[in-house]
């Protein structure tokens, strides 16, 4: 194995030029613009940025494309098998250029503080997407503008806002690199001439900046005379030392490895599931394909797989997750995975119809619709260890155990089968018991309150796009005590964009009250909100939460229908 130093520039330019590209054994680009601001931070202070990983050869391996744009090599290529993530982002960044995510274009803004502290800050975790690209702990989520802009002023890097892009001290990092003078960046920073205090700071960190690109990174390059499948193995067992690859990205290697080419089939099916509104990530596919090859979902055996078994394996996937999709949309009424709490239960219900052959009676499928939504409900695969609860499932369904055997294990799991009030306490919108609250709303009647379109997750529009709205406002209740319950699941509920920003901060007794007013008690109703005035008074908050938790377990259970007395 040979060893040289390239820099950041080289390897951009490589990229560029389409000297270097990508086997189909690896995953697509996946990184956000946070870890590509953080990768930037790093290499700006000097910090150890990893290896990247090559190999040259001239054996014919397929190819996938990569998320930036390329030219056609005028050399033989050599191939990328470790740094794909980081290469790609610098490559967009210095270039300027977009990546391709998903069939989808989308540019990486990432700007720099010419501010910034001598003393660089620790780069503090955040959500992409998130207020002003700062992630604030429980009890600072009503931070002034003026708080939150002192933050960001400790910050070097951040994800690019519309609001900070209009700041003169922060500098889009993409125009520095691209640009062959301070001269404008510096006018743009409000700098008049030389004699500017700031000058020399500016272009100093102008300069650190830029040089970036010098940055080196050591490259092992993997000799011609190994075949594919030995460089498979290699590549697999550098990431799993590295832990920098899930187990179905190691998975996938090796199945390219003896299935050449399948990388497109999996993705051209993976488009299809996603036409079908169910977007799954592609290890979720090659999971369910484990689990039809084999009768198990542990991707330690797909070393043992033969492409035969592959292939026919791959066959029966797709029959059954065809099923599981229509049956998930059709009879059990979740018409996207955002509505599951884990999509493991989409492996289950194709593996149930596959060993029934595809032949339910009537009664049978309904006692899987109800499994599907008490499962969902209490995150059967979202406890301890999933696999292991998928597995045990796999094997009931395979020795016949049918949905009696399922159920049981669910029991034994989580004890009764139905929906208690104390379940949902200090639960909030990312649990799976709110997922079933939307489910168990919708199939109530639920509409928004102004336009009386029923609650769904494909509205369009701003005015009608659902968004989950807090029946005491996060306003109201500022200063009350009750802050840190205003976003428990008993305080949510279904409604339009513009109708909740119409509500905005607006006492529940008073906007509840026209609400009422307008079209009766069953718009509450459906959404299981009391309208005894005692409980809509912030004092009496911790009793309306009793009072709602109640109904709406009582809501979920009569939409789950199940037999209480066999649970």
């Amino acid at each position: 194995m040979a060893r040289a130093d390239y820099s950041v520039e080289d390897l951009v330019s490589m990229m560029a030029k389409g000297d270097l590209r990508l086997p189909e054994m690896q995953r697509r680009y996946v990184w956000p613009a946070t870890r590509v601001r953080d990768l930037l931070d790093s290499l700006y202070r000097g910090y150890p940025s990893g290896a990247i990983l090559m190999w040259d050869t001239d054996t014919e391996v397929a190819l996938q494309a990569m998320a930036i744009a390329q030219g056609v090599a005028k050399v033989r290529p050599r191939l990328l098998l470790d740094g794909q993530q980081r290469l790609t982002s610098l490559s967009a960044v210095l270039r300027g250029e977009p990546v391709t995510v998903k069939g989808r274009k989308r540019p990486i803004e990432i700007l720099f503080n010419l501010e910034h502290p001598a003393d660089l800050q620790v780069v503090t975790e955040v959500e992409e997407g998130s207020k002003a690209d700062v992630v604030l702990d429980d009890d600072e989520t009503e931070l002034s503008d003026d708080e939150i802009q002192k933050r960001l002023d400790r910050l070097t890097f951040v994800v690019g806002t519309s609001r900070l892009k209009a700041l003169p001290q922060w500098v889009n990092v993409s125009e520095v690199f691209k640009a062959t003078s301070d001269a404008q960046i510096l006018k743009s920073a409000g700098l008049e001439g030389f004699d500017d205090p700031r000058y020399e700071k500016y272009s100093d960190r102008l300069g650190k900046l830029r040089a970036i690109r010098s940055y080196e990174y050591r490259v092992d390059i993997l000799e011609n005379a190994l075949s594919y499948e030995e460089v498979t193995e290699i590549f697999v067992r550098v990431n799993s030392l590295g832990a920098k690859l899930r187990s179905s990205d190691l998975a996938l290697a090796q199945i390219t490895a003896k299935w050449r080419t399948s990388l497109a089939i999996f993705e051209g099916y993976q488009d299809h599931c996603a036409k079908a509104g169910f977007d799954l990530e592609l290890g979720i596919h090659l999971k369910n394909l484990v689990a039809m090859t084999t009768g198990q979902s542990r991707f330690k055996s797909v070393g043992g797989l033969q492409r035969n078994a592959l292939e026919a394996g791959w066959v029966e996937a797709k029959a059954g997750m065809d099923y599981a999709i229509n049956f998930l949309k059709n009879n059990v009424g979740i018409e996207s995975p955002a509505l599951l709490a884990s999509p493991f239960l989409m492996i289950t219900v194709a593996a149930y119809g596959r060993n029934a052959g595809y032949h339910l009676t009537e009664g049978e499928a309904d006692q899987l619709r109800k499994w599907v939504l008490v499962a969902n409900a209490k995150a059967r695969y979202s406890r301890g260890s999933s696999e292991s609860f998928l597995d045990q499932d796999l094997k009931t369904i395979r020795s016949g155990g049918g949905i009696q055997g399922l159920f049981d294990h669910l029991r034994n799991q989580v004890g009764r089968l139905d929906v208690t009030p104390e379940e949902l306490e200090g639960r909030n919108a990312r649990s799976a018991l709110f997922k079933e609250m939307f489910l168990a709303f919708r199939a109530a009647g639920a509409k928004d309150w102004t336009t009386q379109v029923a609650i769904a997750l494909d509205h369009s529009g701003s005015r009608d796009a659902l968004q989950f709205h807090h029946v005491f406002p996060k306003g109201f209740v500022k200063g009350t005590g009750v802050e840190r319950e205003v976003d428990e699941a008993a305080n949510l509920c279904f409604i339009g964009g513009k109708t909740n920003r119409r509500i905005s901060d607006t006492p529940p007794e008073e906007y509840l009250a026209e609400i009422v007013a307008g079209g009766g008690e069953s718009a509450l109703q459906q959404q299981c909100i009391p309208h005894d005035q005692v409980l809509l008074n912030v004092d009496a908050y911790r009793d309306f939460l009793l009072e709602r938790r109640t109904l709406i377990a009582k809501c979920i259970n009569t939409h789950i229908g199940l037999d209480l007395d066999a649970s």
